[in-house]
């Protein structure tokens, strides 16, 4: 009776979407629900007041959107999409941040990047930074899942 083969499945690699990956396009997902119904509704309703920042709502709205999709597909274009849309966020509410306390009036409602997030609960200026170190992070562990690999394969030969 010949002996059964043990065949060795790789392991997974390591990807943006899952894990703690999963909280953040949930996350992200929600956000970017929430920016744009608020967004749309801001623009149809409330325009003539503060076009400026409801136009800036719309566009976060975007960027979340990219990044939730970049997120959740996780491989290396997608990936790249959403380390620049995290960036674009991260400076957007850092900028929009500042300029929301040092011009109150130029946003007289609050939206998602104005006061730093403080409308919800500050989880703009906090998502970002969480997105980027887990990319860095799955990057990382991307890596050395290649350089395991390589070594395994070249034990083989």
């Amino acid at each position: 009776m010949p002996e059964p083969t043990q065949t060795t499945t790789p392991p997974a690699r390591p990807h943006t979407g899952h894990g703690f990956g999963r909280l953040l396009v949930a996350v992200y997902g929600l956000l970017a629900l929430a920016a744009t119904g608020r967004s749309i509704l801001q623009i149809s309703e409330y325009f003539d007041r503060a076009p400026t920042s409801y136009v800036l709502s719309a566009l976060a709205a975007v960027i979340y959107i990219v990044a939730t999709v970049g997120l959740a597909r996780g491989d290396r274009a997608s990936v790249r999409l959403a380390t620049g849309a995290l960036g674009v966020e991260l400076l957007g509410v850092l900028v929009v941040g500042a300029i929301s306390y040092a011009v109150p009036s130029a946003f007289p409602d609050k939206t998602v990047w104005s006061h730093f997030g403080s409308g919800y609960g500050y989880v703009p200026l906090l998502l970002p930074v969480l997105g980027l170190w887990w990319i860095r992070r799955t990057a990382r562990a991307t890596a050395a899942a290649e350089v395991a690999d390589g070594a395994r394969v070249a034990s083989e030969e």
